[in-house]
């Protein structure tokens, strides 16, 4: 129709690439053929569920909204042998479709609410199993502690071992806070036992949660029990930023990390690409955001323990071995999500990595071969029958040779060669590079010769100290008849004066 306004209708058929005669009929009446048509009021075929959607189906709905029509369909077959076949599915699908919207139950309604400019920060926890990440060839299960502010989507995340911990929460919702240098005037969270007694229906924070809202001024809330959607300006984000690591490891072409370090730094360089694009929204919330108080509080719980005779102490079922000089000594630990920070009186000792007990054990082990190394040297037989063996060992490949050297014999010949490795590892600061060469002499079906390693890593070790290898000196022992011409010259010396 815009060609024939301008050229002829045989011309401006050819144009819009139809036939004359089409063009002709167009002419005469422009209405579309779907247009013309009278909707049609009767149907072209027997409904199969004629007699039963009344007395059968609708009272099914009515009484139990939720069964899908798969279910009703094999009610029906049960009922009626041989006349309801699952081609009728789409059928009662359409038509159950129709019934609810017309007799059905009311629906839940989502209300979309406005979020000023820092007027809520949201704190969430999501398991990331799903990323398939592992630590050192070794799984890696894990979660986020997840914080985003509401107005701009601002977020923050950080790796969690362990569970819902009120340690894990303090932690996180603290470093989100200081990193975005102010408090929104409210905090949400769903019912985390960490922050909920979760005992009633009335408020029920627990003291510690209740404290740490209180010391940056915001409001603590939380949804209603059961509904997540309450929640989703944190739930989406926490499958958008599960997405966008997916993708970012995908990219790397490795889910493995060395550290939980590397890891977290992985992290936070996604996260912090993800919030690059956020800086307008995110300038308006950081213009609203409560000033922050003086100092962190408290994110961590006390233990005391006490070192025992093995160079270990246990606490909640896990057992750390410290260095031995401490055996005898009373510890206090701040314990962390991820860290034990040891305290011999006021002054920190050492800081351990936080275990967890395995799935089905009933206790852990967080072994430093460093801190038994010296005894080890003395009787490396220990090795034999340890309990806590396995967890010695700092890398696969030190396992692996293990259980190598065990199935070829002697056992005092493995326990001898073992802690030799460990004495390399420990001297030589080069673990890594050891275990990779270890595995390599394994692969060829040798085992570790520690003599030959000791000389290569030693040599290595001083080349990274001093940039190049040390220079060897040679030292001679003098003749003692040399030192009789020192005493006859004193004795000239003397006679003289």
């Amino acid at each position: 129709m815009d060609h024939r306004r301008t050229h002829p209708q045989h011309t401006a058929a050819a144009k819009a690439g139809i036939s004359e005669r089409s063009a002709r009929r167009i002419d005469r009446d422009p209405t579309l053929p779907s247009q013309r048509k009278t909707p049609r009021g009767y149907r072209t075929r027997p409904n199969p569920f004629d007699g039963v959607w009344e007395a059968d189906i609708v009272p099914l709905l009515q009484s139990m909204p939720s069964l899908q029509a798969i279910t009703i369909l094999r009610e029906l077959q049960r009922r009626h042998p041989g006349r309801f076949p699952d081609s009728h599915l789409r059928t009662l699908q359409r038509h159950m479709r129709r019934w609810s919207a017309l007799a059905g139950p009311e629906r839940d309604v989502i209300f979309r609410q406005e979020h000023p400019p820092g007027a809520q920060g949201l704190s969430d926890f999501t398991d990331a199993g799903e990323l398939g990440v592992t630590m050192v060839g070794l799984a890696f299960p894990h979660r986020f502690y997840h914080f985003a502010l509401a107005h701009s989507q601002w977020e923050y995340a950080r790796v969690v071992e362990g569970g819902e911990s009120f340690s894990a929460l303090a932690e996180g919702l603290q470093n989100a806070l200081w990193l975005l240098g102010g408090a929104p005037r409210e905090h949400r969270t769903d019912s985390l036992s960490a922050a909920f007694k979760n005992l009633s229906e009335e408020e029920d924070f627990t003291r510690a949660y209740r404290e740490l809202c209180d010391h940056y001024g915001m409001a603590a809330t939380r949804n209603n029990r059961g509904v997540s959607h309450e929640n989703g300006s944190i739930e989406s984000p926490n499958r958008h930023l599960k997405k966008a690591l997916d993708q970012a490891l995908t990219l790397r072409g490795s889910r493995d990390f060395d550290t939980r370090v590397a890891y977290q730094a992985f992290t936070d360089d996604i996260v912090g690409q993800r919030n690059a694009a956020r800086d307008q929204a995110f300038a308006a919330d950081r213009a609203a955001l409560r000033a922050l108080p003086p100092r962190r509080t408290t994110d961590f719980s006390e233990a005391a323990v006490v070192v025992t005779s093995s160079s270990m102490f246990c606490l909640r079922k896990v057992f750390y071995t410290v260095p031995s000089r401490l055996i005898g000594h009373r510890l206090k630990v701040h314990l962390y999500d991820d860290r034990l920070d040891c305290f011999l009186g006021s002054t920190q000792v050492l800081v351990l990595p936080r275990g967890r007990v395995p799935r089905g054990a009933q206790r852990g082990h967080v072994a430093d071969y460093r801190h038994v190394l010296p005894s080890l040297r003395r009787k490396p037989q220990a090795l034999r029958n340890l309990v806590w063996r396995d967890a010695l060992f700092p890398r696969p490949a030190f396992r692996r040779a293990w259980d190598t050297l065990v199935e070829r014999g002697p056992i005092d010949r493995a326990c001898r060669t073992m802690v030799a490795l460990l004495d390399i590892a420990y001297c030589s600061g080069c673990e890594a590079e050891l275990a990779a060469h270890i595995d390599s002499v394994l692969d060829l079906g040798h085992l570790p010769d520690p003599n030959a390693l000791r000389a290569v890593f030693s040599r290595d070790a001083a080349a990274q100290n001093g940039g190049a290898a040390l220079p060897t000196v040679a030292v001679t022992m003098p003749a003692a008849l040399i030192y009789d011409v020192l005493l006859s010259s004193v004795h000239g010396e003397v006679s003289s004066c």
